[in-house]
């Protein structure tokens, strides 16, 4: 019994010594582990009575209790210390200051992006990242454009000195993508649905339609029996839930060595209502996403069998849909910190960055 009682009484001592959960955790297993001092204490019991066993043992139990309550106890202080402390750290608010202070906003190629993250994940896409510089391997020849290849001429690409470049075009990670899902689609059957979102950089003239730094969103999936039905499919959904009303588009034929066939998606003008403007070059049309099947090459160059599977690929372009969303008629507007193009959330946009069908 006085061993009981020294026990309990070092066991208070260092309780009360202890000042952070990691040292406290630690008397835990010392005193109540399956090896800790006060299991050790029913190894003595051999030569006791039957009597004095049983007296014994309910003590040595009722020790072990009132410890394991001791600790929780103690965890329970420690935490709320933890939490006094944090708060007398926090910087002091001045209850006088204005509380009404106008807020600024997002930016409008924030609100597009993030509310087509939320529309394709909504259908069973995943979000990817990728980098900005990029090698000549990865923006152009993994996706059918070897050199020398004449549809490099569509585009005046920025290199860098140490033979990288800024990537002009979403469709640089398309073969990345494909290599990291693609064993999953070929073991799994699990479709390859991904969207890639980023800054993309050309060096050319700069008009209201045209920028030198502009924002995609390149979106590709591949299965068996993929088809342009499903390309149209997934377009129309993503348009009808970013305008929230019924858009006019068209679909005509287009080159893009990375897709066979390739369409070009264009969207009636809903600065001018179709008529003509500045924006859309006085056509009443504006391209908006590029896109078609995934040319069997760039499914090849990716892993994945042409002749088992078939995908599609789109690069929509998140700078012209935000242009169209919020009548920005100048696309130089977004680039420039120019108040013309500052567009203050309200409800709506709060709705919009919200997971599709919220």
């Amino acid at each position: 019994m006085d061993k009981i009682s020294e026990l309990r009484e070092e066991f208070e001592q260092k309780l009360e010594q202890t000042a952070d959960l990691v040292s406290l955790d630690k008397i835990r297993v010392d005193f109540l582990g399956k090896k800790g001092r006060i299991t050790a204490l029913l190894k003595g019991m051999k030569s006791l009575s039957n009597e004095e066993k049983k007296t014994f043992g309910a003590e040595v139990n009722k020790l072990k209790a009132a410890a394991a309550k001791r600790i929780e106890e103690r965890i329970e202080e420690l935490r709320q210390a933890e939490i006094e402390l944090e708060i007398a750290s926090m910087p002091q608010f001045d209850i006088t200051a204005p509380a009404n202070l106008e807020r600024g906003s997002y930016h409008p190629i924030t609100l597009v992006q993030r509310q087509c993250e939320n529309i394709f994940k909504s259908m069973g896409f995943t979000v990817e990242d990728y980098p900005e510089v990029v090698t000549d391997y990865e923006c152009f020849e993994a996706v059918n454009i070897p050199k020398h290849h004449p549809a490099r001429d569509m585009q005046d690409t920025y290199y860098l000195t140490n033979g990288q470049l800024l990537k002009s075009q979403t469709s640089a990670a398309q073969n990345a993508i494909l290599r990291k899902y693609g064993k999953n689609l070929k073991e799994n059957g699990v479709p390859i649905k991904a969207i890639f979102p980023g800054r993309c950089f050309r060096n050319e003239a700069t008009d209201a339609s045209h920028e030198n730094t502009f924002f995609q969103m390149e979106g590709m999936m591949v299965d068996r029996d993929i088809s342009i039905s499903n390309l149209i499919f997934f377009m129309k959904t993503m348009l009808s839930e970013v305008f929230r009303r019924d858009v006019k588009v068209r679909l005509r034929p287009g080159f893009f060595p990375f897709v066979e066939p390739g369409f070009e998606l264009d969207i009636n003008c809903l600065i001018c209502g179709g008529e003509g403007c500045a924006s859309c070059k006085h056509s009443g049309w504006l391209e908006l996403c590029p896109c078609g099947m995934i040319h069997p090459n760039v499914l090849r160059e990716g892993g994945i069998d042409p002749d088992e599977y078939t995908g599609f690929a789109f690069g929509l372009g998140l700078t012209r849909l935000a242009m169209m969303k919020y009548k920005v008629k100048d696309i130089r507007d977004l680039n420039s910190g120019s108040l013309k193009a500052n567009v203050f959330i309200n409800e709506l946009d709060f709705r919009l960055c919200r997971p599709f069908g919220s």
